[in-house]
Formats: structure tokens, sequence, C-alpha cells
């Protein structure tokens, strides 16, 4: 009895003690990171951010409700929350009301929205370098100033027709981005506040003194963007020279539009880019309607990169094209005229030393299109995330943190196709053999001791 007396109090003392240390762990915690480059944890210049912010952060994501992707996305937040325990996070369900979805722009299941200080940020990828770059733009209290160039038919940036650009330009001033327009004439200059100027699909010819205030902004070292339309006669032609660029002409047209169910050849579609850090990391499809195609001078003064290429099967049409109702079959490649055909250039993206002595490197983009970035189009594929992305990168958005690789070392294996077929062998032949072997062995010697 007094042996039995024992064990129940041995018993009744170890369940007291795991019961003691179940309810300390709810008031205290400790982690450990024992993974290969820690990369189980944040990165140290993600903590330092986390800790740097002031203010509460809200995560909205519009994930499906079921499977997997919730339960991901939560521990992804729960890393963060560890060293900032207000940030809180909300699921909506995209399906219960697809209607709300469309007008608030979710197209990616599992998107994010991130809330810091009334404004917001999107991101279509998940992972710590978007993520805590996306707070770190939210925590900059300093207000950029955009002016998009007015008075010759331009694209709106608070208009609502499709052609315009209001849908944009609200994401833009939800992330601390005032969008203005801007009236140039009777010698007006560009005021030195502005962070950016855009000049987006002029309809009618600028006027002189204009062009060349422009061109003086762009050699006082100010950041441009400029959206150029087929057939577009606006008289920027000293800005294109300004620049290093020339307007090919002719409508640029793509064949392989057709594998993805696009009747009109104008349409471009774009899912690989060329290297550069506007691109970086960036795997969505982005649509391109009525493009004209781009060249860089040869003897260049900026340091000009591809920024968008369209595919072999393009060329730049100058004949006529096809009316609407119209087969696009009869849209060929003329070699004996001056069309060319592709890869051919769509978007430019140049640098140089900024004259500023408050800048370091002064930025311009030209892109071959200015549709999709429009009410109409903004929505299809990566679009929004792309033009988000070449805002901040002219905005000097860009140089943000730099989150070092944290991958195992061994995660991939490589092995030739003789050495996979011996461990096949071995695994299907070898050591199933190996344990029969050694069971007879181990039989055998029982038998001889009886």
């Amino acid at each position: 009895m007094r042996g039995g007396m024992g064990r129940l109090v041995h018993a009744l003392l170890v369940l007291a003690a795991a019961g003691f240390v179940g309810f300390l762990s709810t008031r205290w915690s400790a982690r450990t990171d024992w993974s290969d480059a820690q990369r189980a944890s944040l990165a140290p210049q993600s903590v330092e951010l986390l800790q740097r912010l002031d203010a509460p952060v809200e995560v909205v994501s519009y994930a499906s409700d079921g499977g997997p992707l919730r339960q991901g996305i939560a521990a992804f937040v729960e890393r963060y929350r560890q060293h900032k325990p207000d940030i809180a996070l909300t699921f909506v369900d995209p399906a219960a009301d697809p209607a709300a979805m469309r007008q608030l722009g979710v197209s990616v299941d599992g998107e994010v929205e991130l809330r810091h200080r009334g404004r917001s940020e999107r991101l279509l990828r998940l992972n710590e370098r978007e993520f805590s770059n996306a707070l770190l733009r939210l925590s900059r209290t300093q207000e950029r100033v955009v002016a998009f160039l007015s008075g010759n038919g331009e694209r709106r940036p608070d208009g609502v027709a499709n052609a315009d650009l209001a849908q944009f330009t609200a994401l833009l001033l939800a992330q601390g981005v005032r969008c203005v327009p801007l009236v140039l004439g009777s010698g007006a200059r560009i005021p030195d506040n502005t962070d950016l100027l855009v000049v987006a699909n002029p309809r009618t010819v600028v006027a002189e003194p204009v062009v060349a205030e422009i061109v003086d902004w762009v050699e006082r070292g100010g950041a441009l963007l400029w959206l150029v339309e087929p057939g577009e006669n606006a008289g920027l032609n000293a800005l294109a020279d300004a620049l290093s660029v020339r307007v090919l002409p002719g409508l640029l047209v793509d064949g392989s539009g057709a594998s993805l169910g696009l009747g009109d050849p104008s349409f471009v579609v774009a899912s690989q880019y060329p290297e550069h850090p506007i691109t970086r990391g960036f795997a969505l499809t982005t649509l391109f309607p009525q493009t004209v195609p781009l060249a860089q001078l040869t003897a260049p003064r900026w340091q000009v990169q591809p920024l968008l290429r369209s595919g072999a099967q393009s060329w730049s049409e100058t004949g006529a094209m096809p009316k609407a109702g119209e087969s696009a079959a009869t849209i060929r490649f003329d070699a004996d005229t001056d069309e060319m055909r592709g890869p051919l250039d769509l978007a430019f993206a140049l640098s140089r030393l900024s004259p500023r002595p408050d800048r370091r490197e002064q930025r311009a983009i030209v892109v071959g299109d200015g549709d999709f970035l429009s009410n109409q189009f903004l929505a299809n594929g990566g679009n929004r995330e792309l033009g988000q992305r070449l805002f901040n990168w002219l905005l000097a958005d860009d140089a943000l943190i730099e989150i070092p690789d944290q991958g195992a070392p061994d995660r991939l294996i490589r092995l030739t196709q003789t050495r996979l077929s011996l461990t096949g062998v071995s695994l299907l032949v070898g050591i199933p053999a190996a344990l029969a072997l050694i069971g007879l062995v181990t039989g055998w010697r029982r038998r001889r001791r009886r």
C-alpha cells in the first residue's frame, strides 16, 4: 500500500507540475530559432522597423474561407506580432461579396492590405521583403507631390472616364502621394516642391514654351514619367531628345496574344521582364492596349535600361489596322516596309547622376502606353502593382529594406541520372534486402542457441 500510495503521490505531483508549467506558459513565452541561417525568424532590419512603428497596424487579408491559405497568412503575420503585438489580422472572404471585391480592386485570392496611420497599401505577393517595405513606406510622414500635366487633353488624375486615372491616383493617395493637375503657360514654371512630373498622353500639340519648361525641368534634375500613345503628335520631340529615346512609327502588335484568348493583336501581354529593380520578383502578367515601340539613341546621355519588352511574334505595324468586327488575320509583317520585327522595347527606365544637391540620382521612365494605368484596364493582371512599382522607383521609394536570403543551403539536392537510379535501387531493393538478411541471420542465431 505504501508503494501504491507513493506512486499515486508521484503522479499527482507530476500532473501539478505540468499544470503549473502550462499556467506559466500563458503568462510568459520563449522562442528559439535553431534553423539554419535563422530562416524561421525575421531579419534584423524588419525587427528594427517594427520597433520604430509608433502606431497600430491593421492587416486585412482577402483570402477564401477554407484551405491552407489563411493558416499560412496567419502564421506569417504571427512572426511580426512576436515583435509588435498591436498588429491586428482580419480575414475577408472575397467570395462572400464579389461585387464589393471588384469595387475594392481585389483581384488575387490571398491579397493583403496593410493599414497604418490612415494610409494603406496592397500586396499581391506575401514575403518578408514586400511586407516590411510596405510598412516602411506607410511609416513615412513626408507627403509626396506628383504633378500631372494638364491643359492639352491629357488623362485626368481625378477623372472617372475609362481613359482617366482616378482609380490609380486613389491608390497613390492612400500611400501618402498627393496627385495634382498642373497647367503650364504664360511663363509658369513647375513648382520646386514637385517630386514627380507625369506627362500622360496629350491629345493636342503642347505649346513650345511648355515643352521648353518640361525639358528644363528634366535638365534641372526633376523626375519624369512620360506615357506615349501610337499616333501621338504632341510636339514633344525635344523631350524625347533630352531623354535619349526615340518613339518609333507604327503600332506594336503581338501574335502571341491569340494563345491567351485575345482577339485584338494590338493588345500586348507581358509575363517576362528584363532585370531591373522595378521588376525584381515581379511575376504577374500585365496587359498593354495600343502600344507604341521605343528605341534608345546611339549616344544616350542617360543610363537606359529596357523595362518592358514584347515577344518574338511581335512587330511594329505601320499599315491600317482592321476595324471593329473585321478579322485580324489580314495583319502580317511586311519586310519591304519600315516595319520592325520583335522583340521590341515598349518601356525604358532612365537614370543618371542628379544635378540637384538634395538627390543622388535622377530618374525617368518612358512607357509606350498609357491605357494600362487607366480606369478601364487597371484591374487587369498585375497592371496595378506594376504601376505602383513604377511610381515607387521614380519617387526613390525603392531604396528600402534589403532582406538577405535566409533559405536553407540543403533544400535543393542535385543528382545525376546515375546517382538517381542508384538511390532508387537502394531504396526499393537494397534496404529491404538488408532488412531481410538481418532477420534471417537473427533467426538462425536464435535457433542455434536452442
